[in-house]
């Protein structure tokens, strides 16, 4: 009979020390120090590709780093950013792998009722012990925990559903909600937030400050950072290429890795300062050995000779120097630069008429939306703000209602996922792209955008097979594409997902200025907070009588 894992809860630590991980001839990791204990709650922050997703692996145990160990004491779940596309399983399976443990526990307890009822030898102390384990699992009250975290997330609580059958957000929701109701002692989040409605981020966000063993949560929800981490482990880089721990919580976070740009560029302001003066004294210590040695007429070869090798010396001398000197460069934070769009002033750009589509977005919705429009459309999971956003975009069809768009008007959408990954390299596929609007006269050549100018990959990256790429970095090569096209009106669904903190601020600021039209459905807390003064569509899951969904993207009078 199988014996069933029990959580150490007090007992619990996750700790690891001087982990390093190199990926094809690149560090990801380097020197990691961490020490997670039963209450504590650890946010993990850097910039896409820097390992975070890399580091939660190596904590599950799932991925063996090249130097460091990592000790654990306890159970542990890992909730990955990606659900796979085709599986088999339908909920109830999902419920039950995570509850393996306490589905073990009773019925280990039901086998040794029955021998103790029968009298067999021993039979007590089996009872006893699988009493206890069940009692540790708190077995008996596991299902209906699953149950409460489901409906918590906005999640299919049918256990005959097939996964195969449901969205990638309900897939990633079921598998939050069982790990939340497994109460195992480490919780191990990659980007939990995504596909979560403000319902959703609110129950996830008490049941983490709630949890009583310990979370690392890989994060770039500045909300919830600010309202559940109390440690934050920042992974972009530093003057000694060493990550920084930060107490005080994502507040803290902020003060500290201000404080260390500010030294660190004092600190190469210095080195660059040294580096000239000692650049100004090579140069006049090789102008004095080609000139200054000569000496006057009559002087003997001796003097001569004994001069030259002198400068020589300290040529040589001021050249190790300066080796010595070499600027540490600090590596500036990668900044994004939104390309100017198209405004075409006094010019309806987009009017959707009473549109709904059927099982989708079922309440007719009217819009409209103007040159330099702002729009910022709500609504719970399900409600149909993707469908709506595809239905502008031209990429769905309306079941009722139609859609009018001005004559060479320019609209992208930047859906929530990214395309399948090809292996064809990042700038190739941008490359193509560009070139593809040049030849059916989408764009002119002057309009073109370089992705290196974006501010969004390096070059490093734009090297790369899309498919090698992290989840962020796919993102960042989304949004290139999606800004490629110089849209007049910008559609943008969760375009915070799998962003990084820095380019989020950045590209919320953008926003806010470009010529474009915005439209925006989002569940980002700290971004609706950030676009609040923005007109506001209400989308609803129902059909319902009364007014139909109505919003124009400049505020009326």
């Amino acid at each position: 009979m199988t014996v069933p894992t029990l959580p150490a809860r007090d007992r619990a630590q996750l700790t690891c020390t001087g982990v390093r991980v190199d990926r094809g001839g690149r560090r990801v990791l380097h020197d990691v120090e961490m020490k997670v204990s039963p209450g504590t709650r650890w946010g993990v922050v850097g910039e896409n590709g820097r390992g975070k997703s890399t580091l939660l692996h190596v904590l599950a145990g799932a991925l063996i780093p090249d130097e460091g160990e990592v000790q654990r004491v306890g159970t542990l779940a890992l909730a990955e950013q990606e659900t796979p596309a085709e599986d088999g399983r339908t909920v109830g399976d999902v419920v039950d792998e995570h509850l393996v443990d306490t589905r073990a526990a009773l019925r280990r307890l039901d086998a040794t009722t029955a021998a103790l009822a029968e009298g067999r030898p021993g039979a007590e102390d089996a009872y006893t012990d699988a009493l206890e384990a069940a009692r540790a699992l708190d077995a008996w009250d596991a299902d209906r925990r699953v149950d409460v975290a489901l409906a918590g997330l906005g999640a299919v609580g049918d256990r005959t559903r097939p996964l195969a059958t449901l969205s990638v957000g309900q897939r990633h929701r079921i598998r939050l909600a069982c790990l939340l109701g497994a109460e195992y002692d480490f919780l191990l989040l990659d980007e939990p937030t995504n596909h979560l409605d403000l319902a959703g981020l609110e129950y996830l966000t008490a049941r983490l400050r709630a949890h009583s063993g310990g979370v690392v949560v890989v994060s770039h929800d500045r909300a919830l950072l600010s309202d559940v981490a109390t440690t934050i482990l920042d992974l972009d880089p530093t003057r000694d290429g060493r990550p920084r721990v930060h107490g005080g919580g994502y507040a803290g976070y902020r003060e500290g890795r201000e404080a260390e740009l500010v030294r660190w560029e004092a600190e190469y302001e210095q080195q660059r300062t040294e580096q000239a003066r000692l650049g100004e004294a090579l140069s006049e210590a090789r102008n004095r050995l080609i000139t200054g040695w000569r000496p006057d007429k009559g002087t003997g070869k001796h003097q001569r000779a004994t001069r030259a090798g002198a400068l020589a010396r300290s040529v040589h001398r001021r050249q190790d120097e300066l080796e010595r000197h070499q600027v540490t460069a600090p590596v500036p934070p990668r900044r994004f630069h939104m390309p100017e769009l198209p405004v075409r002033t006094g010019v309806l750009l987009l009017r959707a008429q009473e549109v709904s589509v059927r099982d989708r977005l079922r309440r007719p919705t009217t819009l409209e939306v103007a040159s330099g429009d702002r729009l910022a459309v709500t609504g719970a999971n399900g409600a149909g703000k993707s469908t709506l956003l595809s239905v502008l975009a031209g990429q769905v069809a309306p079941t009722t209602g139609r859609v009018h768009r001005a004559r060479q008007v320019r609209v992208h959408l930047l859906g929530q996922e990214s395309p399948h990954p090809t292996r064809r390299p990042a700038r190739d596929l941008y490359e193509r792209h560009t070139a593809r609007l040049v030849t059916t006269g989408a764009l002119t050549e002057g309009e073109v955008v370089g992705l290196g100018a974006l501010g969004l990959l390096g070059s490093r990256d734009a090297e790369k097979p899309v498919a090698e790429l992290s989840t962020g970095q796919q993102r960042r090569l989304d949004l290139a594409l999606a800004l490629a096209t110089r849209p007049h009106v910008l559609l943008l669904d969760e375009p915070t997902n799998h962003l990084s903190i820095a380019l989020v601020d950045e590209l919320t600021e953008a926003l806010h200025t470009t010529d474009a039209a915005v439209v925006v459905a989002t569940h980002d807390r700290q971004l609706r907070r950030d676009i609040r003064g923005w007109p506001r569509l209400a989308v609803s899951a129902y059909e319902g009588a009364g007014v139909p969904g109505h919003a124009s993207g400049h505020p009326h009078s």
